[in-house]
């Protein structure tokens, strides 16, 4: 028997809930063989609100994390919270050095709960040097506005702009997260491929138990094309995978609510429709 090998170049969360280990459970739970380089170690500080104290690791241990996971053959891979200007460029330099196609970009800029830009000299070198590697990126609304530079976005219009300029960037496939932050009805993702914009609809859930969701989305993208799935479907199957984890999130401590990484598949019957529409 042989696995779908995918990586993911990102920090990692003690709490679990997000980064590497968000991640692995995915990669798991999509039946893909999933393996890591690290690029930070985030803590929280249960002593002052939770607060998120980031250690970086330095750029020639992580090199030598990539060379290790390069060189079994990858199918695809992921990138997170990358920690400096020398970590984005050795995940460029790898990813040309080994050909990789199926690569996904999740341009992580702040710890969710904190509002601050962590590096905010990693956002030009990823915006210079990973964007144009991407096969999909998945920016959220912050993210996508730093990015793209068009200014805040609140609206579906304010989306169609910001991905127009991410995709000019390079990347080849956009998928702007909405969520339940956009003023609109519904939870809205945007999807475009340079031809064609698609809202993704689904319903709003209620709840704060969230934590993680991006990270597994995009790792969720990754092992979908790692297995062979054509870019659109992967990020329909992905966006299916993660609303079933957020409806199932639940209570960590009384700071925080992890995604539940499992519940697509621990709860079958519990699969949210998701509306196409083209805009």
């Amino acid at each position: 028997m042989s696995l779908k090998k995918t990586l993911t170049l990102a920090g990692s969360d003690t709490s679990g809930g997000a980064g590497i280990q968000a991640d692995l459970k995915t990669f798991q739970e999509h039946g893909t063989y999933g393996m890591t380089a690290l690029t930070s170690i985030v803590a929280m500080d249960p002593n002052e609100g939770w607060k998120h104290n980031v250690f970086p690791i330095e750029a020639n241990i992580v090199d030598k994390q990539l060379e290790c996971a390069f060189s079994v053959g990858l199918d695809a891979m992921k990138t997170g919270m990358l920690g400096s200007v020398e970590i984005v460029q050795l995940g460029a330099k790898y990813i040309d050095q080994y050909s990789l196609k199926n690569v996904v970009i999740d341009p992580v800029m702040v710890c969710k709960g904190e509002d601050e830009v962590l590096l905010p000299e990693t956002v030009d070198a990823s915006r210079e040097l990973l964007l144009p590697r991407a096969l999909v990126t998945t920016p959220n609304l912050f993210e996508a506005w730093q990015l793209s530079k068009v200014g805040p976005i609140k609206t579906v219009a304010d989306m169609k702009k910001a991905a127009e300029k991410i995709h000019a960037l390079g990347a080849k496939n956009v998928v702007i997260k909405g969520g339940k932050a956009l003023d609109h009805e519904k939870a809205v993702d945007l999807f475009y491929d340079g031809k064609e914009y698609v809202l993704l609809e689904t319903e709003k859930i209620d709840t704060t138990y969230n934590h993680g969701a991006g990270c597994t989305f995009a790792a969720a993208i990754t092992a979908n094309l790692a297995k062979g799935e054509e870019v659109f479907t992967a990020v329909l199957k992905a966006k299916q995978f993660v609303a079933a984890a957020i409806r199932h999130g639940w209570k960590l401590n009384d700071f925080v609510g992890p995604v539940m990484h499992g519940a697509y598949n621990l709860f079958k019957d519990d699969v949210s429709d998701i509306n196409q529409v083209t805009v």
